[in-house]
């Protein structure tokens, strides 16, 4: 797929996205205050009730401004309503136009995605600014023109990352009859270990030990300290090579379940 079309795709799935502007604002103020909303409360209740002054190394105003960042972190990362295109193409019999298109499928989905994730780095930004104008941050853990950089590195790498994890998972279509269960699983395991839910921090020695070694992590926990200056250099590097690898490593699975999958798909949709 030539970079010319490839950003063709981008620029159409993102006006796309667009049209409905009102809807695209309303929805997104109203999924960030939900999910803000929540954390706020139960981490504000967790304080009060245990007395503690810290938790999992993160102080009260800490854990608010960690979620605040993870929750804008998510919007770009993943994209909740995508994940089932894949499966419904094979499922609906879809795919057969994209086999007879002269481009790659995983390419055009791929920048699909960018194109529906797009406009979301306005909704990052202004909500950013926002949050800053709203929430008392200290000085340490303000952004800077270095951790913006080195954040925006770690979320495109984080991007991929899902979007392969999701070009995975619904491949299985080929052979199952419905991969929702999976997509649900892959949801929660991935907010869960990832650091959406829960600061890793707040999880036991051996447990970190393990989730270091998976690629979770880097989704959400990892970008959200670099903007927050809670991971140096080192750290940030091994996790963007860390990265590079799952990327790698999915993208090889990919192949391989679609060279087999294809050979079980009859066309005609179920």
């Amino acid at each position: 797929m030539n970079s010319r079309l490839f950003w063709k795709v981008v620029s159409l799935e993102a006006r796309t996205k667009m049209s409905y502007r009102v809807e695209f604002w309303i929805s997104a103020v109203a999924a960030f205050a939900a999910d803000f909303g929540v954390v706020w409360f139960v981490w504000m209740a967790m304080f009060r009730e245990s007395g503690a002054e810290t938790i999992g190394g993160w102080t009260r105003d800490g854990i608010i401004i960690y979620y605040l960042t993870v929750v804008l972190v998510g919007k770009l990362v993943r994209y909740r309503e995508f994940t089932g295109a894949i499966s419904h193409d094979i499922y609906e019999g879809g795919l057969n136009r994209y086999l007879v298109f002269p481009v790659g499928y995983m390419p055009y989905k791929l920048a699909q995605r960018i194109g529906l994730q797009a406009p979301r780095i306005v909704q990052f930004a202004l909500l950013g600014v926002i949050a800053l104008l709203l929430v008392d941050i200290p000085a340490e853990t303000a952004p800077t023109i270095t951790t913006i950089v080195m954040a925006a590195a770690t979320i495109a790498m984080a991007f991929l990352l899902s979007f392969m994890l999701d070009y995975c998972i619904h491949q299985v279509a080929f052979w199952a009859d419905n991969v929702w269960s999976l997509d649900v699983a892959k949801w929660f395991v991935t907010s869960l270990l990832g650091g959406f839910m829960l600061p890793l921090s707040v999880f036991p020695g051996w447990a970190q030990d393990i989730m270091a070694w998976l690629p979770f992590r880097l989704l959400f926990d990892l970008p959200a300290r670099v903007l927050l200056h809670r991971a140096d250099a080192a750290e940030w590097a091994l996790g963007l090579a860390a990265g590079v690898f799952w990327c790698a490593a999915l993208w090889a699975a990919g192949r391989v379940l679609w060279r087999r999958g294809s050979l079980e798909y009859t066309g005609v949709g179920i």
